[in-house]
């Protein structure tokens, strides 16, 4: 039993002799294009990110010996290869920003650095301040910039039919009827200055009310559409050019090798779909993998379903009684505001015969509280309602306001100057 023993000890020390022999390199080369950044964020970017996401080569003398080798290598190459710092000074500075609020929101979720390389390299992880440092860095929630969106649509852009858009890449199906889906929740992203409607088909909407979302159910399909935002004289923001459409299709067995969704993505008013080819898929799942618990989706549906875990549904937002005259959340959302300083966002609802210009029409514009999003460092969404405002037939103002949720009674150039509003909010642009 002995011999036998040592024969075994014997040829596994052969074996790791040998595989030390068999060493792929780590291509190791200076910086050529660092990210534009302040010295104090480099520094940090520098000490917890570099080891995997630049071209330096930095091993500890526990990454040397095979097997451990092997997989370090492949996590360097994998991550080099989805963010690296030493070149993404080349790209547009917009892009560079993007970028770093990816990974600051990857920190913040605990999915980087990975926890299997923090396990042994304790001194790549982002501490507290740090991490305050980046976030300063980037401060979201400032004046929009000239132009905010390349990709954004202009207005007189040739449309396509939406039976006829392209497939993605990977295959995954354009939904024409997207727009048509009930809503899920709204965003309102500062790090990008875009305003999002996430919407669901019928199968999502039912397993948001219901609150079987830990996982999505097979057939359950979102699509988030994104706007520019642009400044109104007082500083308020609305919806300008429409971007992009994204879509997530959820079938467990057909897209398991790609966490159980389809995904897509298309731009412009033409709806181009994205990327090169179908690897552009990767970008979606790492991109999602912080969300892993959550199913991979970022969006806190807004519901009175109670949910087990943390962060999973947004509850405080559906708290409108039942004593209103209407019940707006229910209809479909047309447009939407924000107020950067009162932290509000507000979307404008309107019932079948607002959307249908007929008789009977009524608009409701909500308002609520904003909070920041727990998933999105950069992204806000809405808290608890403060107000709403209902526009019926286009002449009779009605004002109610939480918490108490009294009519409001108000001077007849307030109603006068809400009526104006209200009348002039236009549904936001779709393809």
């Amino acid at each position: 039993m002995l011999k036998q023993l040592v024969r075994v000890v014997l040829v596994l020390a052969v074996l790791f002799l040998i595989a030390q022999l068999v060493r792929p390199s780590i291509p190791s080369k200076p910086a050529t294009a660092e990210i534009h950044a302040p010295e104090n964020v480099r520094q940090i970017l520098r000490k917890d990110c570099y080891s995997c996401h630049s071209d330096e080569r930095r091993l500890a003398w526990f990454d040397q010996p095979e097997p451990a080798y092997f997989l370090v290598r492949k996590d360097i190459l994998e991550a080099r290869e989805h963010l690296n710092f030493s070149t993404l000074g080349s790209k547009p500075d917009a892009v560079q920003k993007a970028t770093l609020y990816e990974a600051v929101n990857m920190i913040q979720l605990g999915a980087m650095p990975l926890p299997r390389f923090l396990a042994l390299h304790k001194d790549a992880r982002v501490t507290p301040d740090e991490l305050a440092t980046l976030k300063d860095y980037l401060s979201p929630w400032g004046p929009l910039p000239a132009s905010t969106d390349t990709n954004a649509a202009p207005a007189m852009m040739p449309r396509v039919a939406l039976d006829s858009v392209k497939p993605e890449w990977n295959g995954l199906a354009f939904e024409p009827t997207f727009a048509t889906w009930k809503p899920i929740s709204f965003t309102d992203r500062g790090d990008n200055h875009t305003f999002r409607f996430i919407l669901g088909n019928d199968v999502a909407a039912k397993a948001v009310a219901e609150g079987k979302i830990s996982p999505w159910p097979d057939g359950a399909k979102l699509a988030k559409i994104a706007w520019k935002q642009e400044a109104n004289a007082d500083g308020t923001l609305r919806v300008g050019d429409f971007i992009q459409v994204e879509l997530m299709v959820k079938d467990a067995q057909k897209y398991a090798s790609t966490e159980g969704w389809g995904w897509g993505r298309w731009r412009g008013l033409d709806l181009k779909p994205y990327g090169k080819d179908a690897s552009f898929v990767k970008e979606c799942t790492s991109c999602h993998l912080p969300v892993k618990g959550d199913d991979y989706v970022y969006t806190l549906p807004m519901t009175a379903a109670t949910v087990p875990g943390t962060e999973v549904v947004n509850n405080h937002s559906v708290t409108l009684p039942t004593s209103l005259p209407y019940q707006p959340l229910a209809w479909k959302p047309m447009t939407m505001l924000s107020d950067p300083v009162k932290k509000t966002i507000s979307v404008l609802y309107g019932n079948d015969a607002a959307l249908q210009h007929g008789a009977g029409a009524v608009v409701a514009l909500v308002t609520w509280a904003e909070r920041d999003d727990p998933h999105w460092f950069g992204g806000r969404i809405p808290d608890s309602p403060v107000r709403v405002e209902f526009l019926a037939n286009g002449a009779d103002y009605q004002q109610f306001a939480g918490p108490q949720w009294t009519k409001v009674e108000s001077a007849a150039n307030f109603v006068a100057e809400r009526k104006e509003l209200l009348l002039s909010l236009k549904p936001a642009s779709l393809p």
